[in-house]
């Protein structure tokens, strides 16, 4: 072959190899696709648990401070939150499970109330950890809930007495998951917890949850061998699935953890919904769905609209954030 015929096959060649390649690009991305595809994946084990945070509860308009200072108007919705009947309610109204707060009495008690100082909501003061059973159930706990600026609060007297201990909310709540919120970073929180719910029969703790700080967990996790329990924050799965995800590998930071996702974060899951959750299931993990990220904390489902883009095929837990007003329509 002379140089004039070996130059004119040169184009040939290189077309030639383009078309392999192109071809095998094709051939990748449609084998990545099928390995994938959400719509050929077998349906995920388990189902849809609701998740009512903190029960029945009065919503806040947006500021800083005490929440029950701004608490918004809602015809019809007299309940306040963590108390036996917003749980209850809640229960009633379709949740599978309820998030409550957990504190320690400075007796040793485990009670449900949400903030570490008493002056917000009720008409005590100071900190919890420093009052008695006694005198917490004492308090009326819808005491600072106003609409209008502090000129009425419609809840004052309903609250008297209203902050339940754990074994109370136990009882009422016989065969709801329940998961409890450590408010602070305090062992002595598990403590009271564990002894609570020892009392009440419950030593398995088969059909709970405790999230909080890792000391705190920990400690629980020593005291209850085999507990779920897990941190309140989105942790290193998410953003470690969508580096390797695509190959169908579900990294280490994936397999028996809690996944804390946002509707947002869909788009991140190789796979989703039902292979992202296929996989997850296989690797011994639960999945946590909240509405969004905000101010540092997850904000569960405050709206219906939010609710659309949750896969009918969801399993998981999604959390709800006002579930006295979407709660009955987020059932399908």
């Amino acid at each position: 072959m002379n140089v004039e015929e070996e130059g004119a096959g040169a184009p040939h060649r290189r077309g030639r190899a383009l078309r392999w390649g192109l071809a095998g690009l094709a051939g990748a991305s449609v084998l990545l696709s099928l390995l994938n595809a959400s719509w050929i994946a077998a349906q995920p084990p388990g189902r849809l648990i609701v998740v009512a945070r903190h029960g029945i509860v009065q919503q806040a308009a947006p500021g800083s401070g005490c929440e029950a200072a701004r608490m918004r108007a809602s015809e019809g919705n007299d309940y306040i939150e963590n108390t036996l009947p917003s749980l209850y309610r809640a229960a009633k109204l379709g949740a599978d499970a309820v998030e409550v707060d957990v504190q320690a009495s400075a007796d040793g008690r485990a009670l449900l109330f949400r903030d570490a100082d008493l002056s917000c909501r009720t008409n005590g003061a100071g900190a919890v950890r420093e009052q008695s059973l006694a005198a917490l159930k004492a308090l009326d706990v819808g005491y600072g809930y106003t609409a209008d600026g502090g000129r009425t609060y419609p809840l004052r007297g309903r609250g008297r007495g209203g902050m339940p201990t754990v074994e109370e909310a136990l009882r009422e709540l016989p065969r709801t998951e329940i998961i409890f919120r450590f408010v602070r970073d305090d062992t002595a929180e598990a403590d009271a917890l564990v002894a609570a719910l020892r009392r009440a029969g419950e030593p398995d703790a088969s059909r709970l949850g405790f999230e909080g700080p890792p000391s705190v967990t920990g400690r629980v996790r020593a005291l209850l061998p085999g507990a779920w329990t897990f941190a309140p924050e989105q942790g290193a799965c998410v953003p470690a699935y969508f580096r390797v995800g695509w190959i169908g590998v579900v990294p280490g930071a994936c397999r028996g953890a809690t996944v804390a996702l946002t509707i947002g974060d869909r788009w991140k899951l190789w796979g989703w919904p039902n292979r992202f959750l296929d996989r997850m299931a296989a690797a011994d993990s639960r999945v946590l769905m909240f509405g969004e990220a905000k101010d540092g904390r997850l904000v569960g489902i405050t709206d219906v609209a939010q609710y659309d883009k949750v896969p009918s095929g969801f399993r998981g837990r999604l959390f709800v954030e006002d579930f006295y007003t979407v709660g009955a329509a987020l059932r399908r």
